[in-house]
């Protein structure tokens, strides 16, 4: 997957597996990372780098956990199940993404990088430093982490 084109190789061969398998859900999900990576390369008018692969996966993964909060609140479980699906397919191509306990280690060292690097303790005003530089050690160790829930372990562990 490191070089240009080879994600989208690896999702044309899945395609056609699952065509073959007449699972049409697969099918169906595979072709939307198709397009969507497609349509970011076209948008860049260039091949896409892994990292901005994995940032339009990432993308879509939270498109749909908003869709199916749109739907569990409007009564369409079956919508809600058939987006929780793609999320599961979407999930293959990204790297594992942290637990909440792995999230919360990774949050308390950065912050203690921070305090012993500044000789003071962070309060809540350096939280978008804090968030920064958790995110980039996300991104440095090959991990992954929504950014909703690195804000909230961030906040969490600032304000206690």
């Amino acid at each position: 997957m490191n070089e240009a084109g080879a994600l989208e190789a690896q999702i044309n061969q899945l395609i056609v597996a699952a065509m073959k398998a007449r699972d049409a859900e697969r099918t169906g999900t595979l072709r939307l990372i198709k397009t969507a990576l497609k349509n970011k390369a076209i948008e860049k008018r260039g091949s896409l780098t892994p990292a901005e692969e994995q940032q339009t996966l990432a993308t879509m993964i939270k498109q749909r956990r908003d869709s199916i909060e749109q739907f569990t609140k409007g009564n369409r479980p079956e919508l809600a199940a058939k987006e929780a699906t793609e999320i599961t397919v979407i999930e293959e191509f990204l790297p594992k993404a942290l637990d909440e306990s792995e999230l919360r280690a990774l949050v308390a060292h950065t912050i203690e990088q921070h305090a012993s690097a500044s000789g003071q303790k962070p309060t809540p005003k350096d939280m978008g430093l804090i968030i920064k530089a958790v995110q980039a050690q996300l991104q440095a160790s090959g991990l992954r982490a929504e950014g909703r829930l690195v804000s909230e372990a961030v906040k969490s562990a600032l304000a206690g």
